[in-house]
């Protein structure tokens, strides 16, 4: 896994207390984290308590690219979790994850867009199409990562991702969705039996750009797939639409944001 994932971008491995983390120059060190077992309780606690409020959560990606019976098929939802536990920002703040997702980006400013949840049950789970990431907030330098975190041991069978290695290369492509909210590219030339299967044990973190074209499995299996993930960028990129304004966006987890508005009479608008 470790050598296809470090032509993504970046890897990091998370064994309850240590992320092992690998460069593209296959140099590796380990780092200190947060136990994994305390983000995976307050996750379940969370959806738990917003299925209980029934709220909507539901989450299956729409468009004419899904295949035939995917109306019976699920994916539970939440976003902005640091909104709702602070195990989050605590994992925001991590100072050895954010020593990669900078060395990345090439910026000693990091700033947050924002984080969500996915759960895809058991036997129901489902799958989601080939996308880019940049069709929802594209930005002017890409500089835009996702901080994918496994928290079940996660193949093709659960509902697993599935990349296409170095496609982030080929820059923005175009967008083929039917649908206003949903975003995808051509189903025919990145079809889900062509890309690379991620197999990754519970803990593992894969960071990847918002370039990167990936998507993911149905879950036909009896276990949950469960994963966090984080939406960093650097803060001196700029957005190139006004979408996607999500609570804590622009949060500095790292070094400082000079292009942050102070004016006064601003101070309650929303961007």
């Amino acid at each position: 896994m470790i050598a296809v994932l470090r032509h993504l971008v970046y890897s990091v491995k998370l064994p309850k207390q240590t992320i092992l983390s690998y460069s593209s120059d296959n140099q590796s060190q380990n780092t200190e984290f947060e136990d994994i077992e305390q983000c995976s309780e307050e996750y379940d606690r969370i959806f738990a308590a917003k299925i209980e409020e029934k709220s909507d959560i539901e989450a299956t990606w729409a468009g004419k690219w899904k295949p035939a019976g995917l109306e019976s098929k699920k994916v539970l939802s939440i976003h902005n979790l640091q909104c709702h536990s602070a195990i989050f920002t605590k994992m925001l703040l991590n100072d050895k994850l954010l020593n990669a997702v900078s060395e990345l980006i090439d910026s000693p400013n990091v700033v947050l867009h924002h984080t969500k949840a996915h759960i895809k049950p058991p036997e129901i789970g489902s799958p989601f199409p080939s996308h880019q990431d940049y069709h929802y907030f594209p930005f002017k330098d890409d500089s835009m990562v996702a901080v994918f975190i496994h928290l079940d041991d996660s193949d093709p069978e659960n509902g697993g991702l599935a990349v296409f290695p170095g496609s982030h290369k080929l820059g923005p492509l175009e967008n083929k969705s039917d649908v206003p909210t949903h975003f995808y590219v051509d189903q025919e030339k990145f079809p889900l039996k062509n890309a690379v299967p991620v197999y990754a044990r519970k803990g593992q973190i894969v960071i990847f750009s918002y370039l990167l074209v990936h998507a993911s499995y149905p879950n036909v299996s009896n276990r949950n797939r469960r994963m966090l993930l984080f939406q960093m960028m650097s803060a001196d990129d700029k957005p190139l639409t006004n979408a996607h304004k999500s609570p804590c966006r622009d949060m500095v987890l790292r070094g400082i944001n000079k292009n942050r508005d102070a004016d006064h009479n601003k101070r309650h608008e929303k961007e």
